[in-house]
């Protein structure tokens, strides 16, 4: 039997299976058909055909990659949705819960103004459509931790539409060749978060802590434009960047503030596309990538050897490096969408539909937030090339770390050195360490300042380069101390008086006169020669 060699070329967008002794097996009659058109209770991403597509060789079988994405933003807000309680990450179970948030008999929804503002202002960073009517609905199923039975969100008429999201990606074995995509996005909505269950395995017990019931949430749902793990992973984290430079989210998805939602199929060019499989709750952007490109292959492996794609979600075991079965989604689920009764529709304005004297704490100005939205990533790498002549990927590494651009630019600020220089000092040896020590920016015992003298030291050629990373690894060791001290505790002045410089030299070969004679002679033989 031949072998089957999984080759992949996610830049040409193609996935192909080839049998090492060039025979070949097909299954593409078996699992492959066209999706049925979205029904309630399925994901909200609709599958689209690829359209670049190479030509496939023979004894090669080309397979087309779709994969979709949604992804759920925790609203960076000092309250819930629609309650009064506080949030906070890590609190005490229960510890924050209102009496809405426990759905008590009588109690009502208040729609928080933050929450709202959040979205527009995320909606017009992505180029959305931001509706000026949205509505609010109600999807019920039944989970221990949603005590309502139902959870509120925007099926019907959400706050923003049609809006595109860039991002870059490597092309090349070099750091510096990326390329550009931009992916769709279908819609952004409004919605509240769900409780949290705690398994308790060795009691065979769930406990349900409700601090996060009812948290606002931002579902952002991307169309499914992308072939492979490596787009998917660098769209959350343009999207990431984008969200933290807003302010709207603080996406760390270490505490599960972006979860990722990635929806997946094959299918051959040309013909109709394939059952997709639904990978859950990813909160990582390197396990994001990871599952998608091992359900790709997994999806492909099992049509190649003829069985059938359940459409079924599954979830990514980080550890095995691969994605496990959690529940059929053949049987359609219905979650009986209707209208929330409590909330009335949400009207937005601009200033031309603005109500003459209408108090500005009761209504939002989407042109009001349109003219604070706040520098955009992109737009700040672009000024750090030109004003810097930074390397594009050096601009992505100093966004990329929290914290990271802000320390480069208060180095900046203080040094004299070239921006060359300080770039190759902040991304090299600064972060190189703070990786080491596995510290946030944030943490790093070199301040900004601290870092800015010893480039002035070295700019004004008063150390070496080699006596400057000492300094650094003193500074590093050493809080309180400021480079200037520890190159005179320690003596690393370069000697640029010339005089003391002969002095020195002829007190060295004084104290070791034999050696001084050796090197004449050596120096008397090489010149005879």
């Amino acid at each position: 039997m031949a072998a089957l060699m999984l080759r992949w070329s996610c830049l040409g967008k193609r996935w192909v299976l080839a049998c090492i002794d060039g025979g070949s097996r097909h299954g593409r009659g078996a699992a492959i058909g066209l999706t049925s058109r979205r029904k309630r209770g399925q994901s909200s991403v609709a599958q689209q055909p690829l359209i670049a597509v190479q030509k496939s060789r023979k004894g090669e079988h080309e397979w087309a990659a779709v994969v979709g994405l949604e992804i759920h933003a925790q609203i960076s807000s000092n309250s819930k949705l629609f309650s009064g309680s506080q949030v906070h990450f890590a609190a005490p179970p229960n510890s924050l819960v209102s009496f809405f948030d426990a759905s008590l008999p009588g109690t009502l929804p208040v729609l928080n103004r933050r929450c709202v503002e959040a979205a527009v202002m995320t909606g017009l960073a992505l180029n959305c459509r931001i509706n000026k009517k949205s509505l609010f609905d109600r999807k019920h199923y039944f989970y221990a931790d949603l005590p309502a039975g139902y959870q509120i969100t925007q099926q019907r008429l959400p706050i923003a539409v049609n809006g595109s999201l860039a991002y870059s990606v490597s092309v090349g074995k070099k750091p510096s060749q990326v390329s550009t995509r931009t992916v769709r996005i279908k819609q952004i909505q409004l919605e509240q978060d769900s409780g949290k269950s705690l398994h308790d395995e060795p009691r065979s017990q769930t406990l349900i802590d409700l601090n996060r019931a009812g948290v606002g949430l931002l579902e952002v749902v991307l169309e499914p434009d992308m072939s492979c793990g490596e787009e998917a992973a660098s769209a959350v984290r343009e999207l990431q960047l984008i969200l933290q430079a807003l302010g709207t989210s603080q996406a760390n998805m270490a505490e599960g503030q972006l979860r990722v939602d990635a929806n997946i199929s094959v299918h051959h060019p040309g013909e109709p596309l394939g059952v997709r499989t639904e990978v859950k709750n990813l909160n990582s952007a390197r396990f994001l990538a990871k599952a998608i490109d091992f359900e790709i292959k997994r999806q492909i492996h099992e049509l190649e050897n003829g069985r059938k794609i359940l459409n079924e979600t599954r979830s990514f075991d980080d550890k095995l490096g691969c994605t496990m079965p959690m529940r059929d989604k053949e049987g359609k689920q219905d979650y009986r969408f209707m209208p929330e009764p409590n909330l009335p529709p949400l009207l937005l304005y601009d200033t031309a539909s603005l109500p003459p004297g209408a108090d500005p704490q009761q209504v939002i100005n989407i042109d009001w937030i349109r003219e604070r939205l706040p520098e955009l990533p992109g737009k700040t790498r672009e000024k750090l090339i030109q004003q810097y002549g930074m390397l594009p990927e050096h601009s992505f590494t100093l966004l990329n770390e929290v914290g990271l651009l802000e320390f480069f630019q208060n180095v900046i600020k203080e040094t004299r050195a070239e921006p060359k220089k300080v770039t190759s000092w902040v991304l090299n040896i600064f972060l190189g360490f703070l990786k080491q020590q596995n510290l946030a920016v944030n943490e790093s015992p070199v301040t900004p300042s601290a870092l800015a003298e010893l480039l002035n030291l070295l700019d004004r050629k008063a150390i070496s380069s080699s006596a400057a990373r000492q300094v650094f690894e003193e500074l590093w060791q050493s809080k309180g101390k400021t480079p200037s001290q520890i190159v005179s505790e320690k003596k690393l002045e370069l000697m640029q008086d010339q005089e003391a410089l002969e002095r020195v030299c002829h007190t060295v070969m004084e104290g070791h006169p034999q050696v001084g004679v050796e090197g004449r002679r050596k120096a008397m033989h090489f010149s005879a020669c």
